[in-house]
């Protein structure tokens, strides 16, 4: 499949499939869209303390990278595990330009060491955080009470609603802790249906630039 690289709105580089006309973030920032999602409405509803994050979707590593900035910023303790099927080629990686975007030049090895780092072992990027990438899919996805925050960045509802239902949900939902928490930059209405079937508690909230609304969803 063709894959191109653009830059998004807010200067920050992604990857377009035309021939899905998906993107890997959303065309009005990249790096805008992780930040409202899965940080401002996941990460720092934890009040900085020590967390298990699960990645559905490890994809350019932008997600893991900016949790890392937070981390090292708040001292947060965070073991973060990213599940990809398709990791991204090299070329692609050295293509994105979120280090420069970020003002992250300190930290530029340590996003190089996210792509090139062992996959299926525990990878300790710091003292505060640890990566461990998992090659697999979504359904193949096994684990129990592990997780207390999910960031569910899969391929949208539109090309790929075999990501989004109620089956994969229930591996969510099952691998989460107690109350844990899911976030993901979907609103549409037969995910919440399904996020609810499966028993979770789920909250409507305003949508990062470019998207009105999006989900936080809790385990009860």
């Amino acid at each position: 499949m063709k894959r191109e690289i653009f830059q998004t709105l807010d200067g920050s580089t992604t990857i377009h499939l035309p021939d899905w006309n998906e993107s890997y973030h959303s065309k009005h920032g990249a790096i805008q869209e992780a930040y409202h999602v899965f940080i401002q409405n996941g990460l720092l509803t934890f009040n900085n303390q020590p967390i298990s994050i699960l990645e559905i979707g490890f994809g350019t590593g932008l997600n893991a990278f900016i949790t890392y900035i937070e981390s090292k910023k708040s001292n947060q303790k965070i073991d973060y595990y990213g599940v990809e099927a398709y990791p991204i080629s090299a070329n692609e990686i050295l293509q994105m330009n979120f280090v420069s975007e970020l003002n992250a030049a300190a930290e530029s090895e340590v996003f190089k060491r996210m792509h090139e780092c062992d996959w299926e072992i525990i990878n300790q990027i710091s003292p505060l955080f640890s990566l461990t990438k998992r090659k697999q899919f979504f359904e193949q996805i096994d684990d129990e009470d592990k997780f207390d925050l999910i960031y569910f960045d899969a391929f949208g509802y539109r090309v790929q609603p075999d990501l989004w239902s109620t089956e994969i949900f229930r591996k969510m939902y099952k691998s989460l802790k107690s109350k844990g928490t899911l976030v993901t930059y979907a609103a549409r209405g037969v995910v919440k249906r399904s996020l609810i079937e499966v028993g979770f508690k789920v909250e409507k909230l305003p949508g990062p630039p470019g998207k009105r609304e999006m989900f936080r969803a809790t385990k009860l």
